[in-house]
């Protein structure tokens, strides 16, 4: 249903070094390097990061994350350690999430601009 989705950022050049990070490891990658915005993704990018001096401010009571598909387990935990090593914040390490399936493996994070991510894999 959605297309793409972009996000505001102070820095491009720690967002970029953060995204770059994390989401090899899932198999995406920048596909669209700039200055003022990068997008993301497999084919074709589907998340974008827009610099800007006004991002919507990250609220953990929002409710709002991303969520990334991860190709397995191993590509769920990678994320993790290659988020908090790209000084990203723990939200959930790796594991299962009974609560929402019996096989919902999933790793959750906060990225430098305070927005919850997550990767998973049923």
């Amino acid at each position: 249903m959605i297309d793409h989705l972009s996000i505001g950022v102070r820095d491009m050049q720690r967002a970029r070094k953060f995204y770059d990070a994390v989401l090899a490891p899932l198999g995406y990658r920048c596909l669209s390097p700039g200055e003022e915005s990068a997008g993301y993704g497999g084919d074709a990018a589907n998340l974008w990061l827009l610099k800007t001096d006004s991002p919507v401010p990250a609220d953990p009571k929002s409710g709002l994350h991303i969520c990334f598909a991860a190709p397995d387990r191993a590509a769920v935990d990678a994320f993790h350690k290659a988020a908090l090593a790209a000084g990203g914040g723990d939200n959930g390490k790796p594991g299962i999430r009974a609560e929402y399936d019996p096989n919902y493996y999933a790793a959750f994070v906060i990225d430098p601009d305070g927005y919850r991510i997550e990767a998973y894999r049923g």
